[in-house]
């Protein structure tokens, strides 16, 4: 991701309530979002009914419909992207668990859901579930989580998401993968 003032400046115009910066904002965001969906769509099922363009378009009007959120620039919207995504994806998946009542579903360690989320959406289900515990614990390790995992950050663009130092995303994304690898039942 690199780093374009267009972007931020765009994005500070929508927060100080310029309608006519989201119109310059999609084109600056568009190819980058759209490889972040490529990328969670990659570890879905093969099957899945969402496209990238589906994803991207759904998850920019969530993201454009925020009016009280103060963006911080970037890697802030990116990150707030990633869990959009996330979260029409987990949708999608508990539509599908819905349709096939799968209750009952083995527990998988959470380096292994993206291969497994493919065939059982009742895996990725779970791992939204173990994100929604430890963000009841730890909201920063959550956060972490969902950068690194879910929109491919490295651990710099993560600290700069999260206003936080390198270190302590390198601290908490080891401590959020073996919380979750014990929850998800490793």
């Amino acid at each position: 991701m690199t780093p374009d003032p267009n972007v931020t400046q765009a994005l500070v115009r929508l927060t100080e309530g310029d309608q006519e910066a989201l119109d310059q904002l999609l084109p600056l965001v568009y190819g980058h979002l759209r490889e972040m969906a490529q990328r969670e769509l990659r570890r879905e099922r093969p099957d899945h009914t969402l496209n990238a363009t589906a994803l991207v378009h759904e998850a920019y009007m969530k993201l454009v419909q925020l009016d009280r959120i103060e963006w911080r620039g970037r890697a802030h919207f990116f990150g707030a992207a990633s869990k959009s995504m996330r979260r029409i994806l987990i949708s999608y998946a508990r539509m599908k668990k819905a349709e096939k009542r799968g209750s009952g579903a083995d527990h998988v360690a959470f380096d292994s859901v993206v291969v497994a989320a493919r065939e059982r959406p009742a895996d990725l289900v779970a791992l939204d579930e173990a994100l929604t515990r430890l963000e009841a614990l730890s909201e920063r390790q959550a956060r972490v989580v969902e950068c690194r995992f879910f929109a491919g950050m490295d651990v710099r663009e993560t600290a700069e998401a999260l206003g936080t130092s390198p270190a302590t995303v390198k601290r908490d994304w080891t401590m959020a993968r073996a919380w979750l690898n014990r929850e998800l039942g490793t």
